[in-house]
């Protein structure tokens, strides 16, 4: 009961038909709230996987095939090649080839060969030739790389 005097609220009443006060309780969800929410976890489970992916490509590529080599000696057999021992560790199904350089007193470039494995071993021992177009003074192995 109301005190003389006093004025009744206007609006709705407590056991109104109308709903709750607007804005009281957050909004309601709606049809394009529900869609938008599930746009939004299938963006971030694509975005997720997406990320995943790429991640496991760039690992792949880092950690991929190992491969090592290198040059036990070598020997200058004339003005215009030289013979080089080259070892060579790797996965043993792994294909690839390793390039050898060799140079000059000078330091120029007198000769290059690339030399490809697929033999299915994991060691190969191989001598090879490459033939320069002056002497030789050193051979190195300049890199391995995997098919």
């Amino acid at each position: 009961m109301a005190a003389v005097g006093s004025k009744l609220p206007e609006g709705p009443s407590e056991g109104s038909s109308k709903g709750l006060p607007e804005g009281r309780y957050g909004r309601s969800r709606t049809a394009d709230d529900a869609a938008d929410r599930k746009l939004r976890i299938v963006g971030s489970v694509l975005g997720v996987l997406l990320l995943g992916v790429v991640g496991w490509f760039g690992y792949d590529y880092v950690n991929g095939t190992k491969i090592s080599a290198e040059v036990i000696k070598f020997d200058v057999v004339s003005d215009r090649s030289v013979e080089a021992h080259l070892e060579v560790r790797k996965d043993t199904g792994a294909r690839g080839y390793c390039t050898l350089r060799s140079q000059a007193e000078s330091g120029n470039e007198v000769g290059r060969k690339d030399f490809r494995f697929d033999r299915r071993t994991d060691r190969i021992d191989q001598v090879v030739t490459l033939r320069t177009t002056s002497r030789a003074t050193s051979v190195e192995l300049l890199g391995c790389h995997s098919d």
